[in-house]
């Protein structure tokens, strides 16, 4: 939901050759790779044509045309930017299902302490054959040739 709206004189190009029009933004409460996104609206109100090939805007003035645009590299940098926060907004929810999976699964220590059971194909061997017979170590019997 949107928090409000705010009004912005936008401005395109420098002080010899510019568009300027006041333009209503959406305020949103989420955290974002954009600090303003320009749609329809934008477009409609500058009388804007967007070509996404060139990643280019075209619009209108007095002196001719104004043409906005950037550079591949630039937008490739900006959509890795945008890949990495999403990433990272699915993993800290990822993490926090998972804690509350672990929460739910917390073991009982009281419970599985002396509950080993060795499996079949070990034996016991002492830890020290001087010491006492209380120290043992399972090992495999049937292990591979390998």
């Amino acid at each position: 939901m949107p928090l409000g709206q705010i009004d912005l004189p936008i401005t395109f190009r420098d002080l010899s050759n510019y568009r300027m029009e006041t333009l209503t933004f959406e305020v949103v409460g989420f955290h974002g790779t954009y600090h303003a996104i320009l749609g329809h609206p934008c477009y409609a109100k500058f009388m804007v044509i967007p070509n996404y090939t060139y990643l280019k805007l075209k619009m209108l003035i007095l002196d001719g045309v104004i043409i906005v645009g950037t550079s591949f590299q630039c937008t490739y940098e900006c959509k890795v930017e945008c890949y990495d926060h999403a990433m990272a907004v699915i993993a800290s929810k990822e993490l926090a299902a998972i804690r509350k999976e672990v929460a739910k699964e917390t073991l009982d220590h009281q419970r599985l302490a002396g509950s080993f059971k060795s499996m079949e194909g070990t034996k016991e061997v002492l830890i020290d054959p001087s010491g006492s017979k209380s120290k043992v170590v399972h090992v495999g019997t049937v292990l591979s040739s390998k």
